[in-house]
């Protein structure tokens, strides 16, 4: 069985690389025209979208997200999701329609060839091993809140082992959404660890489903509240999928 699933999952994966290069590469000049100032955030994210869709499309998942009327028209959000796969961030897009957010993500990003160069100047960086790079994540993530746009961050902090269902949550997120007053909307995507895993020869179409849970509110709390409330969203997404697994 092996000499059949090995060679047919590296080519799944091939597939994957050269579909999200070739589609970049195709939409670049619009990219380009849309990422220089901050104004026109907007017209990239639904460029961003539309790749999105390409990428899912094309490797033939079949996306279906529930809870999308949770989102009030004109008011910025704290996304927070599961990490598990390359694929959360085209679901992410997918998910949140209409409603232009940006990517905290690791400055490392920055050094892959061509998504490198899109992901600094749309994403916002951090370096975890430097205390000024995440001070300046807040920083910068007020300028974007200030812009009417929401922020998105996966508490992880990055990718869990395979056998860990949901990592242990990071702080920043729910500093941020404290500080700021957001409303932190928790998700749960429940199948792109077995659709996309970072494991190389895993994979296949399929359904990829996600799940956007009612606002956790943040107004009126203090840090002294952001542990109860980082237990509260991280017990909601554990427990959503942990459901799922029965």
């Amino acid at each position: 069985m092996n000499f059949i699933t090995y060679p047919l999952t590296f080519l799944y994966r091939i597939w994957f690389y050269l579909l999200v290069l070739v589609s970049i590469l195709i939409l670049f000049p619009f990219i380009f025209i849309t990422i220089y100032k901050e104004k026109t955030y907007p017209f990239f994210f639904k460029i961003a979208r539309f790749w999105a869709k390409i990428v899912l499309i094309g490797m033939g998942f079949r996306y279906s997200i529930e809870g999308q009327h949770y989102f009030e028209e004109g008011k910025s959000y704290m996304l927070v999701a599961n990490h598990t796969s390359m694929t959360d961030i085209m679901l992410m897009l997918i998910a949140v329609q209409n409603h232009p957010f940006v990517f905290v993500g690791k400055k490392e990003l920055q050094n892959i060839p061509l998504f490198g160069f899109i992901y600094k100047r749309v994403c916002i960086m951090v370096d975890r091993n430097s205390s000024k790079s995440r001070y300046e994540v807040f920083q910068r993530a007020q300028n974007r809140i200030n812009q009417g746009l929401s922020i998105c961050i996966f508490p992880e902090g990055g990718v869990p082992e395979e056998h860990i269902i949901l990592d242990e949550f990071k702080d920043g997120a729910f500093r941020i959404a404290i500080e700021h007053e957001l409303a932190i909307l928790p998700m749960t995507f429940y199948d792109n660890k077995k659709r996309f895993s970072y494991t190389f020869f895993s994979g296949s179409p399929g359904k990829m489903r996600a799940k956007i849970h009612p606002p956790v509110y943040t107004k009126g709390l203090t840090l002294e509240n952001k542990n109860t409330v980082k237990h509260q969203v991280r017990e909601l997404i554990l427990t959503d999928l942990e459901n799922d697994l029965t």
